[in-house]
């Protein structure tokens, strides 16, 4: 069976075991997108340490929970999104104006939504925590 969305999966992996006070999650399979993201997510706060063990096959993420995970989801479809327009998607997809972040795929690189305006580069969004 293969996967539509690894990245989806991941996020919502970490979300549920989030929920359930768990203290690590496992998410597998590894890929850079979501090696990409959890750096993100630890850099935020919103977990702790993260590692990639490697199993011969794909690889996972063992990821330390801290407990600050509301809601994590993909966005799909993956919207573009420049610099001006991203706004508008924060009034989409977060609570409130700086409570959580959206997470973009720039030219430069994964960034949060803040650091796309500050850069002033636009991409596509990709997922969104708080």
């Amino acid at each position: 069976m293969t996967l539509n969305d690894p990245l989806a999966n991941a996020l919502t992996a970490l979300q549920n075991a989030d929920l359930r006070r768990k203290r690590e999650c496992v998410i597998s399979p590894a890929s850079n997108l979501i090696g990409h993201v959890l750096k993100i997510l630890q850099q935020s706060g919103y977990i702790g340490e993260f590692e990639f063990i490697d199993d011969g096959k794909a690889g996972f993420f063992r990821v330390q929970l801290v407990g600050r995970i509301n809601k994590c989801r993909a966005i799909k479809p993956r919207f573009p999104a420049s610099y001006r327009d991203i706004e508008r998607f924060e009034k989409m997809f977060l609570p409130a104006y700086s409570v959580g972040l959206l997470i973009v795929s720039t030219p430069q690189g994964l960034m949060t939504h803040s650091e796309a305006k500050i850069r002033k580069v636009g991409g596509r969004l990709v997922a969104y925590v708080y």
